[in-house]
């Protein structure tokens, strides 16, 4: 089983740690692919895109998360496959700048919706039933 894409559906606590096109987002209305309090984008793994995001756009984001996100590995027809079982952020693929020890996501996003340096991740996944603690995706 093979992830393609990562699904992430955030509640962010301070909208304005972000910077779009250059202008901080004081309110959070500048931000793509805001739903409500949830930051819910999709990144196809392989590339670093960012499904629908709109061309043109760029941002800085630094979103405090903690433990309030859940995030989801999806097969190639976007369908889920696996759940991040840790408390916080899965810093290894959306903590950029290697420092916020799993309270963030931090990313530089350019106007292709492509995140900056990314790598294509090798992801492992368990069972549930599987007593790995140290893999955090967990199959569904």
């Amino acid at each position: 089983m093979k992830a393609h894409y990562l699904e992430i559906s955030a509640e962010v606590s301070y909208w304005e740690d972000a910077n779009v096109n250059g202008v901080d987002d004081i309110h959070g209305t500048l931000i793509p692919l805001r739903e409500g309090n949830l930051w819910a984008p999709i990144i196809r793994l392989s590339d670093g895109v960012i499904l629908n995001w709109p061309h043109g756009i760029s941002a800085e984001i630094d979103f405090k998360v903690r433990d309030a996100g859940e995030y989801w590995l999806l097969d190639e027809d976007k369908k889920r496959i696996a759940k991040w079982s840790g408390s916080y952020v899965p810093d290894v693929l959306l903590d950029h700048s290697n420092s916020a020890f799993d309270d963030y996501i931090t990313l530089s996003i350019d106007t292709t919706g492509t995140i900056e340096n990314w790598c294509e991740p090798v992801i492992p996944i368990r069972d549930p039933g599987a007593p790995d603690p140290k893999i955090r995706w967990v199959s569904i």
